[in-house]
């Protein structure tokens, strides 16, 4: 993408009679990711987001590869490729340079620019350019061409686009490069016009109405009795055919249903599958109870396990879930633990006095 001061300094160096050629590809600038055109539509150019494709196969097989054998649009480019040009061939001065087109979108040129070469008549989008000029009045000069590949090494030597790359080198580098007036005011182009989508459409299809037929004057011609009624005119004989075959006149009843089974209905002598025990769980073991219950029952489950002989444990136990040796100054014995508790109970009721 060009920024500000790129777009600012191409049009300076364009201004001061720089020589400038831009070539982009089918697509245009949201397939090349571009922004180009900002630039090119200053000096009345721009490359659409389409593609040239050849209406028949011939003389290459891939659609986007488009032979164009009457594109050019400027009879003075056939003096630039080293043609005579006779007064026949003025006429049809088209038809003297054939050149490939691969990968190549259109261009839209305005009056303040020069075609210079065209789709043709066997192409879509017909007649459209497809290379263009722009002569700025410091001698700048700026090239578009719509296919980058059409001077790429696979194409270069096909057809005579050498000679295409002649004749844009000469644009870009002489100074006396004189094209015809009356081919640059009015080439042979035509407008770009859009189609529709008939894929899109063809998926998506519309109801019409058809014009009804003519009603016939007697409405009960309209109605057809033949189609759906019900005949009971060999129900006689179908009732004499019970006697006939001695069979008794009754309605019919259910034929109870009997299924093969191709098992028979016996439970397989099969034993489930016996797995590995798992092994022991990695971590270390924790005493669940004793992490998440709170003070109050961690003091009552010790009172519960602890007797009279159990004195000292019990009063180190209980600092342990008081949090008395949190405080590295108490020592882990019993005498410690109640002194540091009576301090404690003491500092509280002297702040309660009041």
């Amino acid at each position: 993408m060009l920024l500000d001061t790129e777009r600012q300094a191409l049009k300076r160096f364009i201004e001061e009679g720089g020589r400038l050629l831009v070539m982009l590809g089918d697509g245009g600038e949201k397939r090349f990711q571009t922004n180009i055109n900002v630039l090119l539509e200053e000096y009345g150019l721009m490359v659409n987001s389409d593609v040239v494709i050849r209406n028949v196969y011939h003389k290459y097989f891939h659609p986007k590869e488009a032979f164009v054998n009457n594109g050019v649009l400027n009879r003075a480019l056939l003096e630039l490729a080293g043609k005579r040009v006779d007064s026949a061939q003025e006429k049809r001065n088209s038809q003297g340079l054939a050149f490939v087109y691969p990968y190549g979108a259109t261009l839209n040129v305005s009056r303040n620019s020069i075609a210079l070469l065209s789709t043709g008549t066997a192409c879509f989008p017909l007649q459209r350019p497809v290379c263009a000029l722009h002569q700025g009045p410091n001698s700048g000069r700026i090239v578009v061409l719509g296919s980058c590949h059409m001077l790429a090494d696979l194409y270069i030597d096909k057809e005579e686009n050498n000679k295409i790359q002649d004749i844009i080198m000469q644009l870009l580098t002489r100074e006396d490069v004189k094209l015809n007036q009356i081919d640059a005011r009015d080439p042979d182009i035509t407008d770009y016009t859009t189609v529709p989508d008939i894929a899109y459409l063809a998926d998506r299809p519309l109801g019409c109405l058809d014009e009804s037929e003519e009603l016939p004057s007697d409405y009960m011609n309209l109605f057809e009795l033949n189609l759906f009624k019900l005949d009971n005119l060999a129900l006689p004989t179908v009732l004499d055919s019970y006697e006939e075959l001695q069979i008794k006149h009754e309605p019919l009843g259910l034929i109870r249903p009997h299924f093969d089974s191709p098992f028979p209905p016996l439970i397989p002598s099969v034993f489930p599958p016996q797995f590995r025990a798992l092994k022991d769980p990695g971590l270390e073991l924790f005493d669940l109870d004793e992490e998440f219950s709170s003070q109050m029952e961690r003091l009552a489950q010790l009172t519960n396990r602890c007797t009279d002989d159990d004195l000292d444990y019990y009063i180190l136990e209980a600092g342990e879930i008081l949090g008395v040796f949190q405080n590295s100054s108490v020592k882990r014995q019993a005498a410690a633990v109640l002194d540091h508790i009576f301090t404690q109970v003491c500092e509280f009721k002297k702040l309660n006095q009041d």
